[in-house]
């Protein structure tokens, strides 16, 4: 059933290459054949193919990992790094002494290191900030370091007591079973092919990894390097080498994973490893309480630690999602909804201290055939260029210059009488008209027309009304030619501005 995952795909490009099983059957056959050929190396042999395997499912996801650009292949590249390491460990024992007896403490650190960096990919989201993963680095360590900690306890499996050796193995099996059941509840609920193809491959190997192990520590503990059951260690690499190194197809897609279970998965991920801290932490209670308490006060620390940045980074990302709600994506300047609330402010201001409010309404003039005549680009192009020029003439702090819709915008401005609303508008007509952006309107270049509106009344009538008189005042500017600025302020100074 496991299988499946990885090999389950029956089209011809998705299988492994037949050349790549004969490779694999090959080699399985030269590890059988070659220690009984030469039986006075036979060990040495027998490590050698055994850390030969290793090191080339470690090249393999390597590879992986530059096609796929997916991280996890090269964590998984450095745990087995670490794994051919130990049994090099073993070999180098055996050459400098002759020593057959067993596993080395060098050996069984590295060994217990090998699940750090595959834990950290299965609890660890790749898609967290560096920060993040830091911290989960961390913990991944710590409990790869705790996991030691057992070992010391029990020694190793040569010379240990028949129950410490249990011990020991179960310790293994519950490494074993975390790296697994990791892997499998992250394929459950990965979406993106590359990242599932990643932990199908992952989930599979583990499981045979699980097995391998626990029959070799339960039923063979007594067996050594260079007997028969050597070829079972071969195995789980070897069916590595075959899964990483197929390639996926162009037909692959986003998996069709419940939304409910991406999500469980996702939040539940972080939890992994600060929760296996604790329960491998209080292993030790009896046998090194030191340890544990170390371990209950770094999986407290640390994972609170990853809960302040993750907050933080959350609080970032909410800023600027606010942020880019407000801003209008094509010109950089506030939208409609920032005019909106602005404007609601402004009002609400100038209401409460009796201080005065301008409001200008801009359009471009003849945007219609200019964009049909130069296209949708080039007329893109022209908003852009007429927001940096209209937003360069608002100096003010207060002053706020947004984009309206299609080709209109809006000015408010605040503590400003009829006639600095007036200069200010002339000085935004005459620098856009001053660009001489060509256009095929009539005057061979872009031009904009103003509508100015302006009250000392707030408490008297409504934003709205500011904005229609100016909407009103626009039209006059358009009905009177364009490129051309007109005001509508309230009805009984309209005479004396207009003087």
């Amino acid at each position: 059933m496991l299988s499946k995952l990885a090999f389950g795909r029956e089209d011809k490009a998705s299988a492994p290459s037949r050349g790549r099983w004969i490779g694999a059957g090959l080699f399985l056959l030269c590890h059988g054949l070659v220690p009984h050929a030469w039986p006075r190396h036979a060990y040495g042999l027998s490590l050698t193919f055994l850390t030969l395997a290793v090191l080339i499912a470690a090249w393999t996801c390597r590879q992986r990992a530059r096609a796929s650009g997916v991280q996890g292949w090269s964590l998984l590249a450095v745990a087995l790094l670490l794994w051919a390491g130990g049994m090099s460990a073993n070999g180098l024992v055996y050459l400098a002494l002759g020593n057959e007896s067993g596993e080395t403490t060098l050996s069984m650190l590295l060994f217990i290191l090998y699940g750090v960096p595959v834990i950290f990919a299965t609890a660890s989201p790749m898609g967290e900030r560096w920060p993040v993963r830091l911290v989960d680095g961390l913990l991944a360590l710590l409990l790869g370091l705790l996991f030691f900690a057992h070992t010391s306890v029990f020694s190793t499996m040569a010379g240990a007591s028949a129950d410490d050796s249990g011990n020991l193995v179960r310790m293994f099996d519950i490494e074993n079973s975390f790296i697994a059941f990791f892997a499998l509840a992250r394929f459950s609920a990965c979406r993106d092919p590359r990242e599932r193809d990643f932990f199908a491959t992952l989930t599979t190997f583990a499981f045979f990894y699980l097995l391998m192990a626990a029959y070799i520590n339960h039923m063979q503990e007594n067996s050594d390097f260079s007997d028969p059951v050597d070829l079972l260690i071969d195995l789980p690499f070897l069916a590595l080498v075959l899964m990483a190194s197929h390639p996926r197809g162009p037909q692959d897609r986003p998996a069709d994973v419940p939304l409910r279970r991406e999500r469980l998965v996702q939040a539940a991920s972080p939890l992994m490893l600060p929760a296996t801290v604790l329960a491998v932490s209080a292993g030790l209670m009896h046998t090194h309480p030191v340890w544990t308490m170390i371990g209950f006060a770094m999986a407290t620390l640390v994972y609170g630690l990853r809960n302040i940045l993750v907050h933080l980074a959350n609080l970032e990302e909410r800023d600027r999602l606010e942020r880019l709600s407000q801003i209008d994506g094509l010109t950089g300047l506030p939208n409609r909804r920032s005019f909106d609330d602005r404007l609601r402010d402004e009002w609400a201001r100038a209401c409460r201290h009796g201080g005065t409010l301008a409001v200008l309404m801009i359009d471009i003039d003849h945007f219609k055939q200019l964009n049909d005549g130069l296209g949708h680009q080039e007329g893109d192009a022209r908003l852009r260029d007429v927001a940096q020029a209209l937003a360069g003439c608002a100096r003010r702090a207060s002053d706020l210059v947004a984009r309206y819709g299609g080709e209109e915008f809006v000015a408010i401005l605040p503590a400003t009488d009829a006639q600095q609303a007036m200069q200010l508008a002339e000085i935004m007509r005459g620098r856009v008209f001053d660009l001489a952006l060509p256009s095929p309107a009539p005057l061979g270049r872009v031009s904009i027309s103003i509508g100015v509106s302006w009250t000392d009344r707030p408490n008297e009538e409504g934003g709205e009304t500011l904005l229609a008189r100016a909407d009103a005042a626009l039209y006059e500017a358009k009905r009177d030619g364009r490129n051309a600025v007109r005001i509508m302020a309230t009805p009984e100074i309209l005479p004396a501005v207009a003087a």
